[in-house]
């Protein structure tokens, strides 16, 4: 799973029993050699989905961390593109690879923004809110988008019970919930919570038109449908 560049077990072992924010100042140097980052293979058909829905304007890459969403608005969008993030590591990183753009460093729950963005992405972020969080989280994403703006991001089909990704991802889950029972400060990241019925009735809820976009770049599933679709959530008011 791991590149010889990437972390080594003792580095994981050590930001997993840290804080969300200070686990990803450690990682961040070797973030971009771990499976963790989003791959370019997800990257470009999220860009050309956006390029037929665009052009926009302003954009910002919500929880941005070493900066792999900046390059999709650097593509797609005309006007500035900021990177927003609550680890000043991370944010350090992204500033190496993507200099041009501009960011913040700041919690996903609290933007300091006004309504100053035509599109809001974010990629591989999700798992580090509870469900009780998305409320609090679509609202603050709606507060900085312009009325018609958008907030997109790539959102793939669950794992079929009994598969070995389902299995992967249980696993990975329980021991994340262990840990958090019997160690602070807790470690926020699940990765099946994040569930498309909940996330479009949030979003919804949050004063969103919600939309959705395959991406046949990246497959079907045994009985036709897309593997990963993109949500296109778009801003009524």
């Amino acid at each position: 799973m791991f590149t010889p560049q990437g972390p080594t077990f003792r580095e994981l072992a050590v930001q997993a029993l840290s804080s969300v924010e200070r686990g990803y100042d450690l990682l961040a140097p070797k973030f971009d050699r771990t499976p963790f980052r989003t791959p370019d293979s997800v990257l470009t058909p999220v860009a050309r989905a956006l390029r037929d829905l665009g052009p926009y304007g302003d954009g910002l890459d919500l929880c941005c961390g070493t900066g792999a969403g900046l390059g999709v608005l650097r593509e797609v969008c005309a006007g500035r593109t900021v990177g927003v993030d609550f680890s000043a590591g991370m944010l350090g990183v992204a500033r190496e690879g993507e200099p041009a753009a501009s960011y913040v460093r700041a919690d996903a729950l609290a933007l300091p923004f006004g309504p100053v963005f035509d599109l809001v992405v974010s990629f591989g972020a999700f798992g580090h809110f509870l469900p009780g969080q998305y409320p609090d989280l679509f609202t603050q994403v709606r507060q900085v988008l312009r009325v018609g703006g958008q907030f997109a991001f790539p959102l793939p089909a669950p794992a079929p019970p009994g598969s070995p990704a389902y299995w992967t991802t249980l696993g990975f889950d329980t021991v994340m919930r262990v840990r958090n029972a019997l160690w602070r400060p807790p470690f926020v990241m699940y990765y099946r919570p994040f569930r498309l019925g909940d996330v479009r009735r949030e979003l919804a809820a949050a004063g969103f038109d919600v939309a959705l976009r395959a991406l046949p770049e990246l497959g079907e599933r045994p009985d036709g449908s897309p593997r990963c679709r993109l949500v296109v959530a778009t801003r009524r008011s």
